[in-house]
C-alpha cells in the first residue's frame, strides 16, 4: 500500500512538472536556509563544551557599585587570582590569563606573528586540553619553557620532533619548546598557538588591585555548589582592598555561558550571542513554515485537476483515510526531493556563508545528527505542507468532484486567507527588520565618536620600541615625515579602551563612594592625533617632565568628582598625587553598546601598546612608505604590521553586521517564497471564479475592473497583514535597540514604506493571474454551460 502511494505521487509529480519543480524549489530554499542556521546554531552553542570536564570551569566577572549600579567587569586585578587560590577551599585551581599577543616568533630562519598568551601555572588545572608530547603543566611553571600548538611544531619543525627545540620570542627571549598541544578547535573561547608562564612579562602594576587588566578563571572541586564558592568570594575585596569596597565582589559564570552570555545589567547576566541564536533560530523557522504555506496554497490552487481522480476514486471505494494517506505521501515526496535540493545549495552557498559569519562550518554527510535532523525536517514538513490539502481535497463530495465543480466552505477560504496573512505579516516584519537595522548600523558607521578615527593607522609597538627605548625619537621622526600629520602611542585602540581602575581619588571625596574609571597609557600629542577637542587646558608635552605626574581627564570624570573648574586640581591615581591640566570633551571609549565612562590618562609613552599615526589627507599611500621605510630604521628585525582604526571599530559591531546581512538574505528570500503562495491562491481563485468572470466579460465588462476585482480581496489581506506586523516589529526592534545606549529612534515612516512594498509586490504578483483570467475567451470558460 505505501509502496503504491509514493508511485502515484511519483507520477502525479511527473505529470505536472512546473507545478512540482516550484514545489520543490520553495520548499528547498526554506529547507535550506533552515539547515544553515541550524548549522550555525549547532556551532554557537558547541562552545567550550570539547573540554573536558567544563562543567565544574567557570570565567571569573566582578561586580561593582558605581555610581548607584551594579556594573559588571570581564577584566580583573592581578591580585585576585592569588586570593581565591588563598581564601576559597571549593576552588580546585586557578589561573590569570593575558589577552592574546600577537608577538613575533623566529626559529632559524624562519619568522612569521603568532597568538599567543601568558598563563599562570594553574592554567592546566583547568583547561584538560589534549597533549601531543611533553608535560604542558610542568612546562608552564618554567619560565624560559614554552608550549606551542600542532601548528607551530608542523610550521617550525617539520619532521621532527618539537620537544626541546628553541624558539626565540618576540626577537628578544628564547625559549625551549616543553609541551606540544592539538590544534585549538574553532569553537574554542581560547585562542591560542603558544603560551609562556605570566611572570616573564609581569611588571610592578599589574601586582596592584586598581588595574584591571587580566582574565580569571577558576575550576571547583566535584560537587562545589558554585554559588556557595560565590558567597565564599563576597567579602574578597573588603579585606584586601579597601573596607569602603564592600559592595565590589568576584562573581562566577559558567564556561560554557561565556559565549552566549557577555551582556550583564545590574549585575545579572542578560544576554549577548544568544540573543541572535534565538533570532537566527525563529527566522529559520519562519522561512520555513513560510514555505509550508507556500506548498499548501500552490497545491490547493491546483486542485482543480484533481477532482475528477479523487472523484472516481471515492465511488470505487477509497476510504478518506487512504486519499488522506495518497496526498500526504506526495507531500513526503515532495519535502525529500526538496531536501535533495536544499543540500546542493547548501553545499554551493556554505563557502560565502562562512565567510560572511567568520565560521568553519561544515556539511559532514557522515554525522548521524545532520541524518536525523533531515529526518524530523522531511517527516515535519511533509506533514505540515501536506496536510491541509490532503484534509481539504479528500472531504468534497464525489458528486461535486465528477462535475468538476469545487463545494468547499467558507472555513477552507478563511484557512487559505489566514495562511497568506501570517505569511505576508512575516514579511512585512522582516522588511522593517531590514530597514530600521540598516539604519541602526548606518548611525553607528557615522555618529561622530568624539574623535576622528579617519586616516588614522595603528601599529602594535615591538621589540625595542614596546620597552620604550628610542620610542620618542621614533615618534618625532615620523611627524617629520611629509605625508604624516601627527602621531602618539596608546596603551589600548582610543575605540576600545579596555583597562579599569578604582585608584582615583580626589579631596573630598566620599570614602564609601567606590569609583571604577577607564584609564590607559598615552604618549605625547594625543589628543592632537585623535583630534578630540579640549574643553580646557591643554595636551601632554614631552617638553614638560613634570607632565609624569599630571593627568587628562574627560568630562565625565570632572562630573563624576563634581568640579566644574578641574584644570589645576590635585587628584591620586596611578603616578601618585598630580594636577589635572587638561579636560577632554566625551568621546566613546567603547563600542556603542555602553554608555561613556569616566576616563583619566597618564602621561607614560614608555608602558603603551600601540602607535597611533594619522596621515595628510590623500596621503595615506605615501604615509604608510614612510611608516615602513623609518619603523625599519628603529626596528629593522621586525615587520611593519599595520592596520586601519575605522577598520577594528567595523569589528567592534560584527554581530550587528552579521544580523543585517542574515535579514536583507532572509528578508528578501521571505517575500519571495510569500509571492508564490500569493501566485497559488491567486491561480486558485481564478479557477474558481472562471465562469464569473466570462459571464462578466460577456455583459461588458473590462479587463480592468475584472483585474481590481480579483486582486482587492488579497490586497485588502496584504494590508491586514501590515496591521499584525507592525507593533510585532515595533517590540522586536525596540527590543533589539535596548543593547545599544546610543541608538536611532524608530521613524514610523519606515512601517509606511514597508507596508506600501509589500502591497505593491503582492499587487504585481495577483495582476499576473488577474489578467490572465481577464483576458482569457469567455467562451472557453462557458462552454461547459
Amino acid at each position: 500500500m505505501l509502496l503504491n502511494y509514493f508511485k502515484i505521487a511519483l507520477r502525479n509529480l511527473l505529470r505536472h512538472k512546473a507545478f512540482s519543480l516550484i514545489n520543490i524549489l520553495g520548499l528547498g530554499l526554506g529547507m535550506a536556509c533552515s539547515l544553515l542556521i541550524y548549522l550555525w546554531v549547532q556551532d554557537e552553542r558547541s562552545f567550550d563544551r570539547f573540554l573536558p570536564g567544563v562543567k565544574e570551569v567557570y570565567f571569573v566577572r566582578v561586580n561593582s557599585l558605581f555610581n548607584g549600579q551594579i556594573t559588571t567587569s570581564f577584566v580583573t586585578p592581578g591580585p585576585l587570582s592569588e586570593a581565591i587560590a588563598k581564601d576559597i577551599p571549593a576552588v580546585a585551581s586557578v589561573t590569570k590569563i593575558t589577552f592574546g599577543k600577537n608577538l613575533l616568533i623566529k626559529v632559524g630562519e624562519k619568522s612569521s606573528k603568532e597568538n599567543g598568551q601568558y598563563a599562570t601555572p594553574g592554567f592546566f588545572g583547568i583547561f584538560h586540553l589534549p597533549v601531543l608530547a611533553g608535560n604542558p603543566a610542568k612546562a608552564l611553571a618554567q619560565p624560559k619553557q614554552i608550549i606551542i600548538t600542532r601548528k607551530l611544531a608542523d610550521k617550525y619543525f617539520p619532521n621532527e620532533s618539537a620537544l626541546g627545540k628553541i624558539i626565540q620570542l618576540n626577537n628578544d627571549k628564547l625559549f625551549t619548546v616543553g609541551a606540544v598541544l592539538e590544534n585549538l578547535p574553532a569553537n574554542a573561547s581560547l585562542q591560542f598557538d603558544w603560551l609562556v608562564n605570566f611572570q616573564v612579562q609581569e611588571q610592578d602594576w599589574m601586582k596592584t588591585w586598581g588595574n584591571s587588566t587580566f582574565m580569571t578563571y577558576v575550576r571547583l572541586k566535584p560537587n562545589t555548589i558554585a554559588a556557595h564558592a560565590q558567597a565564599a568570594m563576597k567579602g574578597m575585596y573588603s579585606r584586601y582592598v579597601s573596607p569602603s569596597e564592600k559592595d565590589t565582589h568576584p562573581i562566577l559564570q559558567p564556561m560554557t555561558d561565556l559565549h552566549l552570555y557577555g551582556n550583564y545589567e545590574n549585575g545579572q547576566a542578560v544576554g549577548g550571542q544568544i540573543a541572535y541564536v534565538r533570532i537566527f533560530s525563529l527566522v529559520a523557522l519562519f522561512i520555513l513554515l513560510i514555505a509550508c504555506i507556500n506548498f499548501m496554497n500552490l497545491a490547493t490552487a491546483r486542485s482543480a485537476l484533481r477532482t475528477k481522480e479523487i472523484g472516481v476514486r471515492k465511488v470505487v471505494g477509497a476510504s478518506r483515510p487512504s486519499l488522506i494517506g495518497q496526498f500526504m505521501a506526495e507531500s513526503i515526496l515532495t519535502s525529500l526531493l526538496s531536501v535533495g535540493v536544499a543540500l546542493l545549495l547548501v553545499t554551493a552557498i556554505l563557502p560565502t556563508f562562512n565567510t560572511v559569519f567568520g565560521k568553519q562550518l561544515i556539511l559532514s554527510l557522515a554525522a548521524p545528527s545532520l541524518w536525523l535532523t533531515i529526518m524530523v525536517l522531511v517527516l515535519a514538513v511533509g506533514v505540515v505542507s501536506g496536510s491541509y490539502p490532503a484534509l481539504f481535497l479528500s472531504a468534497f463530495r464525489p458528486i461535486g468532484m465528477l462535475k468538476g465543480s469545487l463545494q468547499a466552505g467558507r472555513g477552507s477560504l478563511h484557512l487559505r486567507q489566514a495562511l497568506i496573512v501570517f505569511q505576508f505579516t512575516m514579511s512585512v516584519f522582516l522588511i522593517v527588520g531590514m530597514l530600521v537595522v540598516g539604519q541602526q548600523m548606518d548611525y553607528l558607521r557615522t555618529k561622530n565618536l568624539g574623535m576622528d578615527r579617519e586616516n588614522v593607522l595603528y601599529v602594535p609597538l615591538e621589540g625595542e620600541l614596546e620597552e620604550g627605548k628610542r620610542l620618542e625619537t621614533y615618534r618625532q621622526e615620523l611627524m617629520r615625515q611629509p605625508a604624516i600629520a601627527s602621531a602618539t602611542t596608546a596603551m589600548s585602540l582610543p575605540i576600545n579602551i579596555e583597562g579599569y581602575s578604582g585608584d582615583l581619588a580626589w579631596p573630598g571625596k566620599d570614602p564609601n563612594l567606590q569609583t571604577n574609571v577607564s584609564a590607559m597609557c598615552v604618549g605625547g600629542d594625543f589628543t592632537r592625533t585623535m583630534n578630540i577637542p579640549l574643553v580646557a587646558g591643554r595636551d601632554f608635552a614631552m617638553n614638560r617632565p613634570a607632565d609624569s605626574l599630571a593627568y587628562l581627564i574627560n568630562e565625565a570624570a570632572a562630573k563624576l568628582m563634581g568640579m566644574t573648574d578641574p584644570v589645576g586640581k590635585e587628584v591620586e591615581f596611578w603616578q601618585g598625587k598630580g594636577p589635572i591640566i587638561g579636560v577632554m570633551k566625551d568621546f566613546h571609549l567603547r563600542s556603542l553598546h555602553e554608555k561613556i565612562n569616566p576616563l583619566v590618562l597618564v602621561f607614560n609613552h614608555q608602558n603603551t601598546s600601540f602607535l597611533l599615526v594619522k596621515t595628510k589627507a590623500g596621503k595615506t599611500a605615501q604615509a604608510i612608505a614612510e611608516l615602513g621605510r623609518v619603523t625599519k630604521q628603529f626596528n629593522p628585525a621586525y615587520p611593519l604590521t599595520y592596520h586601519f582604526l575605522d577598520e577594528a571599530y567595523e569589528q567592534l559591531y560584527r554581530n550587528e553586521q552579521q544580523v543585517n546581512t542574515l535579514i536583507n538574505a532572509f528578508g528578501v528570500l521571505a517575500i519571495c517564497i510569500s509571492c508564490l503562495g500569493l501566485f497559488g491562491l491567486a491561480a486558485f481563485t481564478a479557477e474558481r471564479r472562471t465562469k464569473e468572470i466570462g459571464i462578466r466579460k460577456v455583459l461588458g465588462a473590462s479587463v480592468t475592473s475584472i483585474v481590481a476585482l480579483l486582486s482587492k480581496d488579497f490586497l485588502k489581506l496584504i494590508a491586514l497583514a501590515n496591521i499584525i506586523a507592525w507593533p510585532l516589529a515595533y517590540y522586536a526592534l525596540h527590543t533589539w535597540l535596548q543593547n545599544f545606549e546610543y541608538r536611532i529612534p524608530i521613524d514610523s515612516r519606515l512601517f509606511g514604506l514597508a507596508g506600501v512594498s509589500a502591497l505593491f509586490i503582492a499587487l504585481l504578483t495577483v495582476s499576473f493571474q488577474a489578467i490572465k483570467a481577464a483576458i482569457a475567451n469567455p467562451v472557453k470558460s462557458l462552454r461547459a454551460e
